[in-house]
């Protein structure tokens, strides 16, 4: 079991990474450096945005609905025009978005941040059917935001708490309960960051500032880490023909710039291949 670099394009915050079914095709996004990056098996490519942009669901085979500062957007892949889907927190100079995923539904949860994590600053919501509701508020860094496959359950943390939590979801996909902890990683001083569940329920979490991603039953359990040669790995996403590959990007933000050699991996993407079962992502149905 080897973590090799998948992508070797540094990020100064790459975050989001979405394997796109269709196109069996990998996205990302370096949020500081307001880029959106793919690559297949004979091409790579980004593409420039005027606000930071960090997380994704695809809506088909040429369109992705991408998260940015201001607004959830229609994006077209063939030649890179958006048009606005929904505004997010647009006259909020403080926030912008972060971590994001589509549910089993075909609705689309994105949390934000204070650009300088400002406490509390946050929130979670939901888009579905056309709308976007809060789902929780005072959040100060969103992340984590992932659904087990049995549609039973939602999990997102706030990564200043060290805490990942869970909430029951109702047959619409909607929390049907009050949040509680699933992890609490306080003991360990560790950061959760972005997450992705398998095929079997287990959470594969990436934490911020151990260069590893961990993985946990369904119980909390936890059963293995996957080191990665990056202090801040940021999120998980799998993907591969069979969907058995683990991705996974990094950021190169908060490490010291001595450490920032030119070998030095931080930023760059990841894959450890043939390690687990993951799920295909949902489509977003608008």
């Amino acid at each position: 079991m080897t973590t090799q670099v998948y992508d070797a394009r540094k990020c100064q915050l790459g975050e989001g990474p979405l394997w796109h079914p269709e196109r069996q095709q990998l996205f990302w996004f370096d949020i500081l450096g307001r880029k959106l990056l793919t690559r297949d098996a004979s091409d790579s490519k980004d593409w420039d945005f005027d606000e930071e942009v960090s997380a994704a669901g695809w809506i088909d085979e040429a369109t992705l609905l991408i998260a940015s500062a201001t607004g959830l957007w229609r994006f077209d892949l063939r030649d890179g025009s958006r048009s606005i889907i929904s505004p997010l927190e647009r006259d909020n100079a403080v926030t912008r978005s972060n971590d994001g995923r589509a549910d089993p539904w075909g609705g689309f949860w994105i949390g934000t941040m204070g650009y300088n994590a400002e406490k509390g600053a946050g929130a979670i919501y939901r888009l579905y059917q056309g709308q976007l509701r809060k789902l929780f508020g005072e959040i100060t860094i969103s992340n984590t935001i992932c659904f087990a496959p049995n549609r039973s359950t939602a999990y997102f943390s706030d990564t200043a708490t060290g805490k990942v939590m869970r909430v029951a979801l109702d047959r619409s996909g909607w929390p049907d309960a009050a949040p509680e902890v699933f992890l609490d990683l306080t003991a360990g001083g560790l950061n959760p960051d972005g997450a992705v569940v398998d095929k079997s329920g287990t959470l594969w979490i990436a934490q911020w500032g151990a260069g590893r991603v961990a993985a946990y039953a369904p119980s909390g359990q936890f059963t293995q880490a996957i080191d990665v040669p990056a202090a801040h790995t940021t999120c998980p996403a799998f993907g591969g023909k069979d969907l058995g590959d683990l991705l996974i990007t990094s950021a190169r933000q908060g490490i010291p710039d001595a450490q920032l050699t030119e070998q030095a991996k931080d930023g760059r993407t990841f894959i450890v291949e043939k390690i687990a079962q993951g799920v295909p992502e949902p489509r977003v149905i608008l």
